[in-house]
């Protein structure tokens, strides 16, 4: 690792240590570039993660957050998937239920399309109000309309006003380069109502560390956090944090915080890393990273040498990273496959994929399937089998 000057996002610390860096990446993985040439020339940016070794918060130093967007054009639904709605209607059914979030006011933080928010209000008979500037107005008609209010908006300090007896953040603090002064914005929005409970949900850095997962680490996310650092942000921010846990083969990170006057020193829960133990971790991912890159460009090579048709299945961020990290190109992959038909027709931004349906595979006939993320190998499966295809299927 490599000193760097560059003061710590979450905890204000000097002193943090570069540990992996890749240039030239496409700056946004999951926009839906609409032709080839324009994924080809898809702007790029560079990333340079290095861990604060006095809270344990990674962070993109190199990161711009001018270069990225979030628009309507923003595509990063996931409920197409059977997996992903499954887990999802059993995680609002868990909130309502923990929360008793029934006929309460409700704000969701980067809400994307309003799916979470709209389940939770229809569920439970909530009020909701949803923060996200790349909101598409009529995606989800919904029977709880007249109690949702979306605001294609970045969240901020002037939205202050809207208060709530449930906050929820999913899948977007990964995204927000200072994360102290965001989540004092939270806590200073809420104020002096103590009651509200606050839950965000965020990629767990150390599924990304252990598994020496390259693939999970894009340009949008700038911000990454294990446990034990997620818990000091909210601590040092003005909130006593009351649950950690993680959900989805252990992808996702949860916390459920109260707000409390001041900094939190409460004691540390049981499973909650050390700024050290973070330092291992990285440790560990900067040993293992060469050799697993390599292993994935001999099994590449190897499948191009005896001409094996080869398509990912999976065309958003984590397919992104796996072909540009890997150099892959038109010639080595030519497509990749995603069950949002929003995307189908559309390109793999930086190296110029088409995404096509599940559906094209019966006409192509590939001879590997790549699969992007391990949680759904059954899912895929079943859907290969449907089809009468039985390549040989590979998981990251």
């Amino acid at each position: 690792m490599k000193s760097a000057d560059h003061a710590c996002p979450a905890c204000g610390s000097s002193g943090m240590s570069t540990f992996y860096a890749v240039d030239n990446v496409p700056v946004n993985s999951v926009l839906l570039v609409m032709n080839r040439d324009e994924a080809l020339g898809f702007q790029t940016g560079d990333i340079s993660l290095a861990v604060c070794p006095q809270c344990g918060f990674i962070s993109n130093i190199a990161f711009d957050e001018a270069l990225t967007q979030y628009t309507e054009r923003y595509e990063a639904t996931q409920g197409y998937s059977p997996t992903f709605n499954k887990f999802h209607q059993a995680l609002a059914s868990d909130l309502i239920e923990q929360y008793d979030l029934h006929g309460k006011d409700i704000i969701e933080i980067g809400c994307d399309k309003g799916d979470f928010i709209t389940m939770l209000c229809e569920m439970g008979g909530n009020r909701g109000v949803g923060f996200d500037p790349a909101y598409v107005p009529g995606r989800h008609p919904s029977p709880a309309a007249d109690r949702l209010t979306f605001i294609p908006d970045f969240y901020s300090e002037k939205y202050a006003d809207y208060r709530a007896d449930f906050i929820c953040c999913k899948m977007t603090l990964e995204h927000i380069p200072n994360v102290g002064e965001f989540v004092a914005t939270v806590r200073r929005s809420i104020g002096d109502k103590h009651e509200t409970t606050v839950f965000f949900q965020i990629p767990n850095a150390r599924y990304v560390l252990c598994d020496v997962a390259f693939w999970d680490v894009y340009y949008e996310h700038c911000s990454y956090f294990t446990k034990g650092s997620l818990a000091r942000l909210f601590r040092a921010n003005g909130f006593e944090v009351n649950r950690l846990w993680t959900v989805y083969d252990d992808q996702y990170l949860m916390i459920e915080a109260r707000p409390v006057e001041g900094i939190s020193s409460a004691t540390p829960l049981a499973d909650e890393e050390s700024p050290a133990d973070t330092l291992k971790m990285v440790d560990y991912f900067v040993e293992h990273y060469e050799t697993k890159r390599a292993d994935w460009l001999i099994k590449l090579q190897e499948m191009k040498t005896a001409g094996k048709k080869v398509v990912l299945w999976g065309g958003g961020s984590k397919g992104v990273a796996f072909l540009t990290t890997l150099g892959q190109t038109l010639d080595d992959i030519a497509y990749a496959v995603d069950i949002n038909p929003i995307k189908t027709g559309t390109f793999m931004a930086g190296t110029g994929q088409e995404i096509v349906a599940p559906a094209f595979l019966r006409e192509y006939q590939p001879d590997v399937v790549i699969i992007m993320n391990p949680v759904y190998l059954e899912e895929i499966t079943r859907d290969l089998q449907a089809m009468g295809l039985s390549p040989e299927i590979y998981t990251l």
